[in-house]
């Protein structure tokens, strides 16, 4: 089984998340890629544009793919893909990133799929990355990362999604703020009121929710397989 991981907004943990369950993934035995098809900001290196979350998916996957397969378009300016799209005078093109993916599939046995600030953010005039999730049609993870002013975020993510009708996996609390006030609170209030499970509490001192959710999608690659 692949993965869709989308989060509330820029810096909530995706590709944190992403790499770990790459990590775990390949661990466990299973081929996994990471993908993620539009990023913006990067810097120019000896062979081009270099993304930091594209490479740090890179180094977390077991399995090797052209840069054009695992990140179709990548953009030099820090901002939303739809501008930095229409400086470069490039249109993206999501029946592009949708064959690209496959040509991952074929490669690895789970492939996950890192999408690009939150869930609407515009890729173009007309699409989002809500578009890109549906033409894709994976099970998707809702990073949420926990923190002051979390909760309207996830409520407006969360809701958009479910309207999108995108398979909604579940979601992953991440916490951000080890000093934010009645953390426990500010979960469960999210763990009520979100109409998908919570699938754990991540931070830096406990990252069983990450192997849990490894070890799922290692057992489904398995019997796929």
């Amino acid at each position: 089984m692949s993965l869709f991981v989308t989060g509330t907004d820029t810096g909530c943990g995706k590709t944190f998340v992403s790499a770990a369950l790459l990590g775990r993934l390949g661990r466990a035995g299973v081929r996994a890629l990471g993908m993620k098809p539009v990023a913006t900001g990067a810097h120019r290196g000896p062979e081009g544009l270099v993304n930091e979350d594209v490479e740090t998916l890179r180094l977390a996957s077991n399995v090797s793919a052209p840069s054009t397969m695992r990140n179709p378009y990548l953009f030099e300016p820090p901002c939303s893909p739809h501008i930095a799209a229409a400086h470069a005078g490039v249109a993206i093109d999501i029946a592009a990133i949708v064959e690209a993916y496959r040509e991952c599939v074929h490669r690895a046995d789970v492939v996950i799929v890192e999408g690009v600030g939150g869930w609407l953010v515009p890729l173009s005039e007309r699409l989002t990355v809500a578009d890109l999730a549906r033409a894709l049609d994976l099970p998707t993870l809702l990073i949420v990362g926990i923190r002051l002013g979390c909760i309207n975020h996830a409520l407006l993510t969360a809701s958009a999604m479910a309207e999108s009708g995108v398979p909604f996996l579940g979601w992953l609390a991440n916490v951000m703020d080890d000093e934010l006030y009645a953390v426990d609170d500010v979960i469960g209030s999210l763990e009520r009121r979100i109409p998908a499970p919570l699938l754990g509490v991540i931070d830096t001192r406990d990252q069983q929710a990450l192997d849990g959710l490894a070890h799922e999608l290692a057992s489904r690659a398995h019997r796929s397989g």
